[in-house]
């Protein structure tokens, strides 16, 4: 089971993988996140976390060097050291897998497509947000018959959070049985 969860930037994608997240503390589980880095509360890169605790810088204004979104560079080694390697150890060692975001600045990392794709393919349930604009990676993913694309808006991201860690829930249990 792989739960795709896509919206407009800022709707609270994040916010609910987190959320999520604490819903399933009693489980183990695996991967990162993603959050901004404000300086003087102007946005300048975001940062990426995994669900252990380990923090690195995904993308920076101030980087000199590294593929470009927008204002931003982005370390695709450092990614690759963090964020790549957490989803290799939640497949070998975790329940659940948890990923926040599958979006343009990760896609640039093909460690990183190629893990997401041995994530999917696992018998682990698999939480992730994506990029609502088309992209053939995610495109693809998205069209899995093994994945749910949820929508997530300003109305329904607050009432989204039981219902899908329910089913993340009985899905980990029933692979455990």
């Amino acid at each position: 089971m792989n739960i795709l969860i896509q919206g407009l930037p800022g709707v609270g994608k994040t916010t609910l993988v987190r959320a999520i997240a604490e819903r399933l503390s009693d489980f183990r589980f695996g991967g990162f996140y993603t959050e901004e880095i404000r300086d003087r509360g102007r946005r300048v890169g975001f940062r990426i976390q995994t669900w252990t605790g380990k923090t690195g810088i995904l993308s920076h204004k101030s980087f000199k060097k590294g593929p470009r979104v927008g204002a931003y560079r982005v370390d695709v080694p450092g990614f690759d050291t963090l964020g790549v390697t957490a989803l290799e150890e939640a497949l070998s060692t975790s329940g659940i897998i948890l990923i926040d975001e599958i979006g343009k600045m990760e896609l640039f990392s093909r460690r990183f497509q190629e893990v997401v794709l041995r994530c999917l393919d696992s018998d682990k349930p698999v939480v992730a947000t994506v990029m609502s604009r088309s992209h053939p990676f995610v495109d693809r993913i998205k069209s899995r018959s093994d994945s749910t694309v949820v929508d997530v808006t300003m109305q329904n991201r607050n009432n989204l959070v039981v219902p899908l860690s329910r089913q993340i829930i009985e899905e980990s249990i029933g692979i455990q049985d």
